[in-house]
């Protein structure tokens, strides 16, 4: 397909773009973009991912361009060579991302991506979608990260608006005597009063006491079609997920509202591909959206074994405005992340009779990313545990010693 020609119809929402005379370009080359290209690959679709490392899991798998994410000449060297192009991470560089929608066709766009790299935005991008948060305040400084935290009351979370990742750039606060030593964690460098430092920007977001996390990925094609998964119930481990079980543990009606707020959210912001929906689900049954992410997610792999479409098929899908694949759970599953300090023993354990699989009826299938520095704490793979109850799959889990650290 002619590059000239998919610019002179950049603007037009519904083009379609088949297989098998294609190319996705991929901003970022990490394992998500991997496991899409594997997924669009297997459709015919080809690649090509831009990413600053030489060895990175997308670029073992499909051609790849090496350099930084702001790189304004690689950019256009991917734009050249795709026809169409999507990210697989929210914090690729927002001007770079302009750029490409200007001169390349990025069904995406750039809109979506600048108000999720940045907290108060994307919170204020909820709330006039109507759909709640938690309560929040912008702070800039110790005065008013003090005066927020008296307003909303204690426990609460102050972040940074933009960045972080897996706990990073977070610390809660549970008592005032902490308030100054979580800003200088949050802010370092910052001046605790005023001085002549630029202000940091942070939020600070009250704590909402509980029941569970659970998370929906919904769909948007570019014709407007909208399907969302089942939603998961996350577990996380030193602010990392470590299990997404599915069906989640919630009644019917609570899953339903939750794919609701997904699907409003996905349309109300005018997306285009995957968003995913992270929430709070309160002992009374409330709802509350934590974060957004618009691209494929960790809490979404269980797609990849336990759904009729995949979450990075229905990505590809949705971005070629294909029409979107159905999202029918086939079987309970539990989704456990493998961690650096997690992979030595899971690539062992693949070399052996899984006799704990077998009584319980567990089907595990791994996924191993490619990644070549293991370290703890990162993720390295996951496996998909494929059970009739997810009570068989948290039973492997615990019976295999392998997530104790």
């Amino acid at each position: 397909m002619r590059q000239e020609e998919l610019r002179a119809g950049a603007l037009d929402a519904a083009r379609t773009l088949l297989p098998g005379r294609t190319t996705i370009g991929v901003l970022g080359g990490g394992q998500l973009g991997r496991m899409m290209a594997l997924a669009g690959s297997a459709m015919g679709y080809r690649f090509v991912a831009l990413d600053p490392a030489s060895d990175a899991p997308c670029g073992q798998v499909t051609p790849q361009i090496t350099a930084a994410y702001n790189d304004r000449g690689a950019a256009r060297e991917l734009a050249q060579r795709a026809d169409v192009i999507t990210y697989e991470f929210e914090n690729v560089d927002a001007g770079v991302a302009a750029l490409l929608t200007e001169e390349s066709y990025v069904p995406q766009g750039s809109e979506l991506l600048y108000t999720t790299q940045h907290r108060l935005r994307e919170k204020a991008a909820i709330e006039a979608a109507g759909v709640p948060v938690a309560p929040y305040r912008k702070v800039g400084s110790l005065a008013e990260l003090t005066a927020a935290a008296a307003d909303l009351g204690l426990p609460c979370v102050l972040k940074t608006a933009t960045g972080g990742y897996d706990g990073k750039g977070q610390a809660v606060i549970r008592q005032t005597e902490e308030l100054e030593a979580a800003f200088r964690q949050v802010a370092p460098g910052a001046e605790a009063q005023h001085g002549e430092s630029e202000a940091p920007e942070l939020v600070l977001e009250k704590f909402v006491k509980f029941k569970c996390e659970i998370s929906v990925i919904a769909a948007r094609s570019t014709s407007g079609e909208v399907k969302s998964f089942p939603p998961a119930e996350n577990i996380h481990v030193d602010n990392i997920l470590h299990l997404s079980i599915v069906p989640a543990r919630v009644s019917e009606e609570i899953q339903q509202r939750a794919c609701g707020l997904a699907e409003r959210l996905v349309s109300g912001l005018n997306a285009v591909g995957l968003l995913a929906v992270e929430m709070f689900v309160t002992e009374d049954g409330e709802l509350f959206v934590n974060e957004l992410a618009p691209r494929p997610h960790n809490s979404g792999h269980y797609t990849m074994d336990a759904c009729m479409t995949s979450q990075f098929e229905q990505h590809i899908r949705a971005i070629c405005n294909l029409p979107l694949g159905e999202t029918t759970l086939l079987t309970p599953v539990v989704m456990v992340n493998v961690l650096g300090q997690h992979l030595d023993g899971v690539i062992q354990r693949t070399g052996h009779p899984d006799e704990t699989a077998k009584r319980l009826g567990i089907a595990p299938k791994l996924h191993i990313y490619g990644k070549t520095e293991s370290k703890n704490g990162r993720k390295m793979g996951h496996i998909n545990l494929l059970c009739k109850d997810t009570g068989d799959g948290l039973s492997w889990v615990e019976q295999t010693n392998l997530w104790r650290n």
